[in-house]
């Protein structure tokens, strides 16, 4: 049974991209068929007379109408008084008139039922609270509108293979494939005066301005579908939906590269940066590590910007790692070259022995016998054809770099010639740099002709390198199959209703809640500890004491030495009213700690501090920190992208240090380990100087379970486990952290890891309700209301659940269970086993974006083995343009007939109206007869063409029952 959208390339591959291309919500900002200009005007040098000449000048295939109360005609074109009396339905209005008067246009625009407006007016949020309302006055009236609005304060936008010039700039666009956004209009000027003189092409030049409608998301989306656009440059200032941006970014970065220079890293200059846009700019790290999490390619420099888009557009391969091998016929350029790849992340590749051997038989004695490769500035296209072939079968070589100087023996042409020749055969990366001038010209014409990227200079060929690198790196941690939870196979935290972790979760609620309800923000240690140990997160043995009496008797029953702590709801460090006290021995040592405390808190007389901060304290065991490593393990709200995990060296120091790094929950276990490699306290973890590696899958998980823990408990503002301590063991029973924390890894006798969070710290928000205000997480997290127990007739118990990235395994057992016939009726077309299951086409299925996608698995877990096999799959894909999806469904070959199609498309039907959608659709072939009668009895209509049926249900109807 199977039912999908007709086929479509291998790029637009139907399991995943559906309706993508066909219906483009932007389609009247990039390719109007009429233009109409409000404020042109024959005033020479004025915005509306620029605007309006650009449009006539430069054919588009459309019709322009200039509009103007005062004028019958605008150079030579007759003008009509207000948009409203335009003859044709305007595809596209551009608004050139000043700020004020900007409002009632754009809502005449609406009432016109114009379909996009470009605001070019400037004196909006940029001024100040007179912008600002005028900006609220433009949402009224596009509230009611499905007009979409780019701008305000915006240059305007151009589609330069169309031939549309929708700005107020001075010259036009050349085409290309190279798709640029920028909010300055500035930048975008000088870009486009850079790139005639470079010969650089467009495939779209958009300035965003302020963003008050479309934004990033918007705009990458477009991109995303537009087949002239092979790479996306931007740059910016402000991110704005920072959902949207990811969600967008996330889908195209997989086949499109995405670039960005983002204005603002400093304080002053991200000051600068909000008074220009009248934006929030957010924290830079926490963007860092959103482009990171989407697949976006950051760089600093405004020259990288443009060479890194063309080098990922051209480039075919990816490098499988940092290591660069150069091969030069002179030296100093070699040098520089080093020093640029190791300065910007990269690695010198240690040549294998094999390739040595190589190199010797063929170069002159006087080579360099390493790299980078000097092969002497006498080398001719044959020593370098020998060098770089030699390199390129290096296992030890992630890339290849060739450099070439003219010199007297040097034939720059026919060298690039031969290095066309290999770079036909090869699957690595290579970049050249053929330095000089009129010299080497023809020859970087061969190459760039060939799609090798190219560089003049050597430093700046070795941080390209390095780019792709970090480009090929953040995809892979993105879309690499992670690691399944051992409680997720049991319906633990995070893995929906029913399991075990779940009953725990109430009861957190119940401890946040009777907080807050108590006023109070902070939690104590103990409830914060209760927190995090309801989702297996490891905490040392904690207990309360109101009296020295009850902290004698605790610190008996835990075991000398102990650690006595300050209990208080109200101070947040402890450290900073000495209220912690370590390795204490005796029982008259923690008496002692007890009145200390008491008493110093009684003689403060500030309200946060005083008497009635002391609530007691807290005693644990002193763990032995002798070759522990102490963590931090953190989270906090961003303003823009919501919560964020920390991970870093921990300790009283952790300020003075600053080794740490951040990324957007959810996380899985790939990408926990990629926060981690960010961090220099990583390679400690690894193991060094006769320490022994941590378990750092266990670490892996643990940061999972804390990004599902403030996913799912939202009114968390603040959470940080430090020190998080790390430390061995041999055996069971050997060193203190046996007893308190969770042992991991190692073997008989073999020294065992522990994880225990020593102390840990829980800020909520403000008030109950409070956390509805706070912003949503930039990516959305797993859904897991829609789990949901089912049964199939014959009575087998399955789970039908969203998808999830660990499913891959399952998918590619579930596509060995297929017939010809369901393969044919999904598709359309036969498709081989071996090209079904391949991990660069599952990991589209399975790293779904929840929001644009939701796709539904039938998981059933064999009692006996515990063993999780998929019998079905469905999904739902949101159409670009409006509330509108189309379905696709797929069953088991042995497990038709059961009903699962029915109950699956059902309950697809029933997310598609939780989630605002207002139709469903598809495609089905004529002798897809099972599915036409699954789709009736859920009450589609049906309509018959001579190629396909065409399925179609409005969900703004009441639902309809199977059968009914």
């Amino acid at each position: 049974m199977a039912a999908e959208g007709a086929p479509a390339p291998l790029q637009s591959d139907p399991t995943y991209d559906i309706l993508r291309s066909q219906r483009q919500p932007l389609a009247a900002l990039f390719r109007p068929r009429t233009v109409a200009v409000i404020g042109a005007t024959e005033r020479p040098g004025s915005v509306g007379r620029t605007l309006l000449w650009n449009l006539i000048s430069h054919p588009f295939g459309g019709t322009v109408f200039p509009v103007n109360p005062r004028r019958h005609s605008v150079l030579g074109i007759r003008a009509c008084a207000a948009v409203g009396e335009i003859p044709e339905p305007v595809d596209l209005a551009v608004i050139a008139t000043p700020a004020a008067g900007v409002p009632d246009l754009v809502g005449a625009c609406a009432a016109a039922g114009v379909k996009a407006v470009v605001v070019l007016s400037a004196g909006f949020r940029e001024v100040g609270a007179e912008g600002l309302a005028l900006e609220t006055e433009l949402r009224e009236r596009l509230r009611r509108s499905p007009m979409r609005l780019l701008g305000p304060n915006c240059l305007g936008l151009m589609n330069p293979r169309l031939g549309l010039n929708a700005t107020f700039a001075g010259a036009m666009a050349r085409p290309g494939h190279v798709g640029f956004l920028s909010q300055s209009g500035a930048i975008c000027t000088a870009v486009l005066d850079w790139s005639q003189r470079q010969n650089v092409g467009f495939s779209a030049f958009v300035s965003m301005g302020s963003m008050l409608d479309v934004g990033w998301g918007d705009l990458i989306t477009a991109l995303g579908d537009d087949p002239d656009t092979h790479s996306i440059v931007i740059y910016m200032e402000s991110i704005g939906d920072a959902r949207a941006f990811v969600s967008a970014a996330r889908e195209v970065a997989l086949t499109k590269p995405i670039v960005v220079i983002k204005g603002g890293r400093t304080a002053e200059a991200a000051q600068a940066a909000a008074s220009h846009t009248g934006a929030l700019t957010g924290s830079d790290a926490v963007l860092e590590a959103a482009f990171r999490r989407c697949g976006v390619l950051r760089v600093d420099r405004l020259s990288d910007l443009f060479d890194l888009a063309e080098v990922l557009a051209k480039q075919p391969h990816r490098p499988a790692g940092p290591r660069l091998t150069i091969v030069t016929n002179a030296g100093g350029p070699g040098v520089l070259a080093t020093d640029a790849l190791v300065m910007t992340g990269g690695e010198l590749a240690r040549l294998a022995p094999e390739t040595l051997a190589r190199l010797n038989e063929r170069l002159p004695p006087q080579w360099s016998h390493g790299n980078p490769i000097d092969i002497l500035g006498d080398a001719d296209p044959q020593r370098y054809a020998d060098a770089i072939a030699a390199v390129l079968d290096d296992p030890n070589s992630d890339g290849l770099l060739v450099v070439l100087t003219p010199q007297a023996m040097t034939d720059p042409t026919a060298t690039a010639q031969r290095l066309r020749q290999l770079a036909a055969t090869s699957q690595k990366p290579l970049v050249a740099s053929w330095m000089g001038g009129d010299e080497v010209a023809a020859g970087e014409a061969i190459l760039n002709g060939t799609g090798i990227a190219t560089n003049r200079y050597p430093d700046a060929a070795a941080r390209l390198f390095n780019a792709l690198w970090r480009y090929s790196y953040n995809l892979r941690g993105i879309y690499e199959t992670p690691e399944l939870l051992p409680e997720a196979e049991s319906g633990g935290p995070g893995s929906g209703p029913g399991g075990p972790g779940s009953s725990e979760r109430p009861r957190v609620r119940e401890i946040l809640s009777a907080a807050q309800a108590q006023g109070r923000r902070l939690l104590s240690e103990i409830e914060a500890k209760q927190v995090l140990a309801a989702y297996a997160i490891p905490v040392v043995e904690t207990q309360l004491a109101t009296t020295a009496e009850q902290a004698v008797a605790a610190a008996g029953a835990i075991g000398y030495p102990v650690v006595v702590k300050l209990h208080s709801t109200s101070i947040s460090h402890k450290s900073e009213v000495e209220g912690v006290r370590l390795n204490l021995q005796g029982p008259a040592e923690v008496e002692q700690a007890f009145r200390a405390m008491e008493r110093r808190l009684s003689e403060r007389h500030d309200e946060r501090h005083g008497p009635a901060a002391f609530e007691g304290v807290t005693v644990q065991r002193m763990l032995r920190l002798q070759g522990a490593i102490e963590l931090i393990v953190g989270s906090s709200v961003d303003p823009q992208f919501g919560p964020v995990i920390l991970f870093g060296t921990g300790g009283t120091l952790v300020e003075v240090y600053r080794d740490s790094a951040v990324a957007l929950p959810p996380l899985n276990t790939t990408l926990a380990r990629r926060l981690m490699e960010q961090t220099k306290v990583y390679g400690a973890l690894q193991g060094m100087r006769g320490r022994p590696a941590a378990d750092l899958a266990e670490l892996e998980k643990l940061l999972v379970r804390v990004s599902q823990l403030v996913l799912e408990q939202p009114l968390i503002r603040e959470l940080d486990i430090n020190p998080l301590l790390v430390s061995w063991a041999r055996g069971s029973g050997d060193g203190a952290g046996a007893a308190a924390g969770a042992p991991t890894g190692g073997g008989a006798g073999g020294p065992t890891t522990q994880l225990v969070a020593l102390d840990a710290r829980i800020v909520l928000a403000d008030a109950a309700g409070d956390s509805c205000g706070l912003p949503r997480p930039a990516v959305r997290p797993y859904p897991n209301q829609y789990v949901k127990p089912w049964r199939l007739r014959d009575g087998t118990a399955v789970t039908i659940r969203p998808i999830r990235p660990e499913d891959e395994p399952l998918l590619v057992a579930f596509h060995r269970t297929l017939s010809e016939e369901s393969v044919y009726y999904r598709y359309f077309h036969m498709m081989s086993l071996s090209s079904r299951i391949t991990h660069e086409r599952l990991v589209r299925i399975c790293f779904t974006d929840y929001d644009r996608e939701m796709a539904l698995v039938v998981d059933r877990r064999d009692p006996d083995s515990g063993l999780h096999t998929v019998l079905a799959v469905g999904r739902l894909s949101r159409s670009h343009a409006g509330a509108s999806a189309e379905f696709s469904l797929l069953v088991s070959d042995p497990y038709q007939h059961q009903g699962l199609g029915t109950e699956l498309l059902g309950q697809l039907l029933r997310i598609g109206r939780d989630e605002g959608l207002a139709e469903v659709t598809a495609e089905i072939l004529h002798e897809n007869g099972a599915m036409q009668r699954v789709c009736q009895k859920l009450g589609f209509s049906l309509h018959s063409t001579p190629d396909v049926v065409e399925a179609r249900i409005s969900l703004l109807e009441p639902a309809q029952e199977p059968g009914t």
